[in-house]
């Protein structure tokens, strides 16, 4: 007798080399194998690359927030649940965090560019604010002739987004030597701006 009931394969998918493989690296990594971590990083490191570059629109902020995709894997690994998903699809997350992160910090960076950029136009009453693309110019020459703490602070706060205390742990300087850097740089950064603003005028 033939039973109506359809028939239902319960069966798990097979288990592929390239899926095996995966699930290999995936236990090095929770291992802390360092081997592993390197087979990780050449198997997924061109796709973080490209997502990055495709999102940011330059090589040089892709490979940094590549740099931190496998650094924050490294470190994070622990909070890897491969029930949850494979070892790629867990990458392909932080690469999406680390994108909002880095747009975010862009975005900041820009704000305070233009900030000290608004300081330096408001010190000149009665005078319309230059161009955009001059009052970046002008700041990236006075950054690269202050005094190497003051640029080593600065820079970064501007290209690496730390706060002061991070830029404190990161450089080793007391907290209250980065304020004091950061104010004096500022001040330097808006004074040269100025000066610079007022040499493109005079021309």
């Amino acid at each position: 007798m033939t039973s109506n009931t359809p028939h239902t394969d319960v069966r798990p998918p097979p288990v592929t080399r390239e899926t095996g493989y995966e699930d290999e690296l995936a236990r090095g990594l929770l291992a802390a194998d360092e081997n592993a971590f390197a087979a990780v990083y050449r198997r997924w490191g061109s796709l973080v690359h490209t997502m990055a570059t495709r999102s940011l629109g330059d090589t040089y902020e892709a490979e940094d927030v590549t740099q931190q995709v496998f650094l924050g894997a490294w470190r994070g690994r622990e909070g890897y649940r491969p029930e949850k998903g494979p070892l790629g699809s867990w990458l392909v997350g932080i690469t999406r965090r680390k994108i909002v992160d880095a747009l975010a910090a862009r975005t900041r960076r820009l704000t305070l560019i233009d900030t000290v950029a608004h300081d330096a136009d408001e010190r000149r009453p009665g005078e319309g604010r230059p161009d955009e693309v001059l009052d970046r110019v002008l700041l990236v020459d006075v950054l690269s002739r202050l005094p190497r703490s003051q640029r080593e602070v600065l820079c970064l706060a501007f290209y690496e987004d730390l706060t002061q205390v991070q830029i404190a742990e990161r450089t080793g300087m007391p907290l209250g030597t980065v304020k004091s850097h950061t104010r004096r740089g500022l001040h330097r950064l808006r004074e040269g701006i100025e000066q610079g603003r007022a040499d493109v005028d005079a021309a």
